[in-house]
């Protein structure tokens, strides 16, 4: 039975996806490349070591530690592990300002993620939904804080993860970030505590 509901399924959606205005199309490929750039980048890009970065942000002052929120920010997009993203916050600035910087980061990189997500991919999702994803799209709606609060607290679901599906969903703005908020703060806390012990160490 499952294999004939599939079956028939199929059609349907190969009639949805040539209905698609080619604007939809062009915002889902180009959500694709993000997210693929986003890969790339997590395997290419090297990690700072930590005394290159603190002479870099000395020379930069407040301005280097600007940057290096955005940085933080910008690297929760890709399928990072935001351990690390926290853990170096702890050494670079102890625990006070390190929680600070990484929760701030955090919020900041969620909310790009969802913002991405939202933009380009959801009237394609949307589109393409079938009965079942719209019964899900409507439960994740509904439950949209308990939805990413859970997402954020499990440790094997990438951050990255968590951002674009919040976007895709019809999951609100407010709830998505509430739920982030508060998801965030316990494993944020004891990664910056890491690092700051590191540090002091």
């Amino acid at each position: 039975m499952a294999g004939t509901s599939q079956d028939s399924d199929r059609p349907r959606l190969r009639a949805r996806l040539r209905r698609l205005p080619p604007r939809t199309v062009g915002h889902a490929g180009l959500f694709a490349v993000l997210v693929l750039a986003g890969c790339v980048a997590a395997v290419v890009v090297d990690v700072p070591d930590v005394a290159g970065l603190r002479g870099w942000l000395a020379e930069r002052g407040p301005l280097g530690w600007v940057a290096l929120l955005v940085g933080s920010a910008v690297a929760t997009l890709a399928p990072i592990p935001r351990t690390a993203v926290s853990v170096l916050a702890g050494v670079m600035a102890g625990f006070g300002a390190g929680l600070a910087l990484a929760l701030a980061g955090g919020i900041l990189g969620a909310l790009a993620g969802f913002a991405v997500a939202r933009g380009l991919g959801r009237e394609a999702v949307t589109r393409l939904a079938g009965p079942r994803l719209a019964r899900a799209d409507a439960l994740l709606a509904h439950r949209g804080v308990l939805a990413v609060l859970t997402g954020r607290l499990v440790p094997v679901i990438p951050f990255a993860v968590v951002s674009y599906a919040g976007g895709l969903s019809g999951i609100r703005l407010r709830d998505y970030l509430v739920g982030s908020a508060l998801g965030l703060v316990p494993g944020t806390v004891v990664h910056v505590a890491i690092g700051a012990v590191v540090s002091a160490g």
